[in-house]
C-alpha cells in the first residue's frame, strides 16, 4: 500500500476521493438496453441473453421443481451454516419491526403511524465472479418481516445456494437473468416478468446505471451504489495480520475495490504492508486484490482526533475500528455504513452471518443514507383522528394559519364544523 504521512487537510478531498466512471458513456449503452426491454418484453430480453450472454433462454424462470430440487446439492456444512445466517439476520432485523404507538397531542387530537409492506419489490443477484447467496438473505428476510406480498429475484447465476436461500426467505418468482435487462424486466414488467415498485441488489456499473436511470421513472431503489470499500483505523493494539486480511478480504471483491488503512501509527502502517504481501500471494482472486490493494492508501495521521475527522469525511461502507476503546471511538463516527469494533470483529461476519445487514452506501453516500433495513421495505402511512373536543381545540389554530396563507378554504373547512357544533 503506498503510505502517505501527515497529509495537509486542504489535500483530504483528492486523497479520499472514488474514482470516477463516465457515467454518461455508461448510459448511452444501457439506454438501448431498458428501452428493448420496455418495446420487446420477454423476446426482448431472449435477445439480450443471446447478445451478452451467449445464452438461449428458452425459460427465464427458474422452475418450482429447481428451486425445491437446489437443496439436495448443497452439503449439509453449508445448508447448517446459510440456515445459522439466517437464524441471526432474522433475529437482528425482526427487533426493527415497531408497534403502532397512537399520540394524543393536544386533547381530541390522536396522531399514530403504521408500516405497510411495499407490495411488489425485486432483488438482484449477480453472477459475475462469486455466487451472492447471503445477498439473498441479506434482501430477503427483511423484505419477508416487512410483509412484503410478492418478491421478484432476477440472477444469472443457477447455483442451487442462491436457489436454496430464495426458497427460505419467501421469493415468489425467480428469473434466471442478468445485468442491466434484469433491472429493466423488475421496472417496467414484461409477460413473464412482474413489475415491482422497489429494486434492490448490488451489480456492476451497468446494472447500477440501469437502476438509477429507472429510478428516474418513478421505480424506488434501495440506494446509489459504487464499488464495495472498506476504511480500517488502527492503532498499536491492533494485530497486523487480522488488518492485513480484512483489508484483503475487501480488495478480492474486485479490482475497484476501496481499501483505506488510517492509523497514528508509523511502525504498525510497515507491518501490515509486510504481511499483506504474503498474505496475498495465498489467495485464489490474488490478482484482483493484487490490483485494488496497490491502487489503495494507508494514511499516517497526528492525532486520533484527525484520524476520526479523516474517517467522517471519507464515509466508508465499511468502517473496522481496530483500536483501543472502540466502541468509545465509534460514538463520534457519524458517517459510516456499518461499524466493525477490535480485533475480534471481522469485516467477514457482517457480510455473512452476524446479523446486520450487508447491503450498504457505498461512494461516500454514508454521509445522507443508511444501510437496508426492514424499513427499506416498508412505506409509514401516517393516521390522525380528531373529535369533537379536538375540533375545538385545534380549529382555532388551523383558521389562522390558513388565513394567513391566504387558502381560505382550507380556513372554511375548519369553519364550517366549527359552525356546526354551536
Amino acid at each position: 500500500m503506498n503510505i502517505i504521512a501527515f497529509p495537509n487537510r486542504t489535500l483530504w478531498p483528492a486523497l479520499l476521493a472514488r474514482p470516477v466512471q463516465d457515467s454518461n458513456e455508461i448510459e448511452q449503452k444501457v439506454l438501448p438496453i431498458l428501452n428493448q426491454v420496455k418495446k420487446q418484453g420477454d423476446e426482448g430480453l431472449r435477445e439480450l441473453a443471446r447478445k451478452f450472454d451467449k445464452t438461449e433462454l428458452t425459460e427465464l424462470a427458474f422452475s418450482d421443481e429447481e428451486i425445491q430440487n437446489a437443496e439436495s446439492q448443497l452439503d449439509d456444512e453449508l445448508k447448517n451454516a446459510i440456515s445459522q445466517a439466517y437464524q441471526n439476520i432474522y433475529t437482528f432485523h425482526k427487533a426493527q419491526l415497531q408497534p403502532v404507538e397512537k399520540i394524543e397531542t393536544m386533547p381530541g387530537v390522536t396522531c399514530w403511524r403504521k408500516s405497510v409492506g411495499i407490495e411488489k419489490v425485486g432483488i438482484y443477484i449477480p453472477g459475475g465472479t462469486a455466487p451472492l447467496f447471503s445477498t439473498v438473505l441479506m434482501l430477503g428476510i427483511p423484505a419477508q418481516l416487512a410483509g412484503c406480498k410478492e418478491v421478484v429475484l432476477c440472477t444469472p447465476s443457477n447455483h442451487p445456494a442462491i436457489l436454496y436461500a430464495a426458497k427460505l426467505v419467501g421469493v415468489t418468482k425467480a428469473f434466471r437473468l442478468g445485468g442491466a435487462q434484469a433491472i429493466a424486466a423488475m421496472a417496467y414488467g414484461t409477460e413473464s416478468v412482474p413489475k415491482v415498485y422497489k429494486i434492490f441488489g448490488p451489480g456492476n456499473q451497468y446494472v447500477t446505471t440501469a437502476k438509477m436511470l429507472v429510478s428516474k421513472e418513478g421505480i424506488a431503489i434501495d440506494m446509489p451504489a459504487g464499488p464495495s470499500e472498506v476504511a480500517v483505523y488502527a492503532d498499536d493494539t491492533a494485530v497486523p495480520a487480522f488488518v492485513a486480511a480484512d483489508l484483503l478480504s475487501q480488495a478480492e471483491h474486485g479490482a475497484d475495490s476501496q481499501v483505506l488503512l488510517v492509523s497514528t501509527s508509523k511502525k504498525f502502517l510497515a507491518s501490515v504492508n509486510l504481511t499483506l504481501s504474503s498474505q496475498l500471494d495465498k489467495l485464489p482472486r490474488r490478482d484482483l486484490a493484487a490490483q485494488s490493494i496497490e491502487n489503495s492508501k494507508a494514511i499516517l495521521v497526528e492525532t486520533p482526533e484527525e484520524a476520526i475527522d479523516l474517517l467522517n469525511e471519507y464515509a466508508a461502507e465499511h468502517l473496522i475500528l481496530s483500536v483501543e476503546n472502540a466502541e468509545a471511538v465509534s460514538e463520534k463516527i457519524i458517517n459510516a455504513g456499518s461499524i466493525f469494533l477490535g480485533n475480534y470483529t471481522p469485516e467477514s461476519c457482517g457480510d455473512y452471518a452476524s446479523g446486520t445487514n450487508h447491503t450498504l452506501p457505498t461512494n461516500g453516500y454514508a454521509r445522507a443514507y443508511s444501510g437496508v433495513s426492514v424499513d427499506s421495505f416498508v412505506k409509514k402511512i401516517t393516521i390522525q383522528n380528531i373529535t369533537v373536543e379536538g375540533i375545538k381545540n385545534i380549529g382555532p389554530t388551523v383558521e389562522a394559519m390558513a388565513a394567513a396563507e391566504s387558502l381560505d378554504a382550507h380556513k372554511r373547512a375548519v369553519r364550517i364544523r366549527l359552525q356546526s357544533l354551536l
